[in-house]
């Protein structure tokens, strides 16, 4: 943990601490003008950031899931039990994504194809846990390929949730 002060005009504290925040994992930003009245002091408290993670391959995150028929069915019933105008939960989101990534190893989408329903589900799932607060919105933005992403939440989710 290391504490960062930096002096800046008014006009730039909030680039300055935006660029921080890229470089550090960092705190609440406290500002105090300086003597003179002309510019502002920073204060930051901040940690380096972690390192990569260890992304699980297809076979690690899918090893318990159930047979692909099975959660076809559970996301035809959710859908079919859940209210109109009702938000579907992240449950719902992260198996679907699941499924349509299965869907997609199993060679029956064209690779070149960004408009596919496994990638367009997997960024759906991103923004609902950056809305959630789940993930960080950098981390969603650093995330390249959404089905890494959804690998990763799928199989932290079927440990604890088995």
């Amino acid at each position: 943990m290391i504490e960062i002060r930096a002096i800046c005009q008014p006009g730039d504290a909030d680039r300055v601490a935006a660029a921080l925040g890229t470089a550090f994992t960092t705190g609440p930003v406290r500002r105090f003008p300086t003597r003179d009245g002309d510019r502002v002091r920073l204060y930051i408290t901040a940690d380096h950031r972690p390192g990569p993670q260890s992304w699980p391959t297809p076979e690690q995150a899918y090893a318990t899931a159930p047979s692909i028929t099975s959660e076809i069915g559970w996301t035809a019933r959710t859908v079919a039990h859940t209210p109109c105008g009702e938000d579907l939960d992240r449950e719902y989101w992260l198996r679907k994504a699941a499924l349509l990534d299965r869907i997609a190893l199993a060679d029956y989408f064209d690779e070149d194809d960004s408009d596919r329903p496994d990638i367009q589900t997997a960024r759906h799932l991103a923004a609902v846990d950056a809305a959630r607060h789940l993930m960080d919105v950098d981390d969603a933005a650093a995330i390249c390929d959404p089905r890494v992403y959804v690998r990763q939440q799928y199989a932290h989710w079927a440990q604890h949730h088995r």
